[in-house]
């Protein structure tokens, strides 16, 4: 007898018409300087870090996210995303573009006052960052499209007007070396997501609100703050 039905594999889209299978999200942590600063922290090139979230997280660019619930401060953070490809363990930074499958526009959008909490206490950032529909993904690009991105616009509007306005030549750790680091810790696999990092001018989003993600050279992302979640 079954007792319930798992929910659907969470499944991306890539621009050319193909669906790309999400296993595991890793979050680099401050990964721009300036970012680091607004965030009260010394933009160092100490260690990167890194955070995880359920694939359950990924929705579509499109989607009318709900606003989470514990939470009056609920922010954007514009991102790039690399979608891997290949696994590998203790992958090295001159093998690392092998490992990806792609590119995309994202959103780690995050209820800060709950992170800053748990933070100030030593505590997981989990209900900060985990939560559900918090992690809208533009359309993966393949790299034999797009090349190795390792520079060009990243920029986020609400409502039309610009918020997070960067290049991703200003990354603290590159997409070869966040590769590289993580492997230290998991062995990367096929469907794995990891959200580069966000610029400065992270802030905060009201029901309504309209947010736009743009990367040169992929597709926008673009998600719309619906209600407090209540079911």
């Amino acid at each position: 007898m079954t007792l319930f039905t798992l929910p659907a594999p969470i499944v991306a889209k890539t621009s050319d018409g193909n669906e790309f299978p999400v296993r595991r999200l890793f979050c680099i942590g401050r990964n721009y300087a300036a970012h680091a600063r607004e965030m009260g922290k010394d933009p160092t090139r100490e260690a990167p870090f890194f955070f995880t979230k359920w694939a359950e997280t990924v929705v579509p660019s499109g989607t009318t996210i709900a606003y989470p619930p514990e939470t009056a401060n609920f922010h954007y953070e514009a991102e790039l995303v690399l979608a891997i490809g290949k696994g590998g363990r203790n992958i090295t930074e001159e093998n690392a573009t092998d490992h990806i499958y792609g590119y995309a526009t994202g959103l780690d959008m995050t209820r800060r006052d709950l992170q800053f909490e748990a933070r100030d206490k030593g505590r997981p950032w989990s209900t900060g960052k985990n939560v559900e529909q918090s992690s809208p993904l533009g359309l993966i690009h393949p790299q034999s499209e797009t090349g190795v991105l390792e520079s060009g616009s990243i920029k986020l509007t609400v409502n039309g007007e610009t918020k997070q306005d960067a290049d991703l030549a200003d990354l603290i750790w590159d997409v070869k070396e966040v590769i590289a680091y993580v492997s230290r810790f998991y062995r990367l696999e096929p469907g794995d997501l990891i959200y580069t990092g966000t610029p400065a001018g992270v802030g905060a989003v009201v029901s309504g609100d309209v947010i736009n993600v743009s990367i040169a050279g992929l597709t926008d992302c673009t998600v719309t703050v619906g209600p407090v979640a209540n079911d």
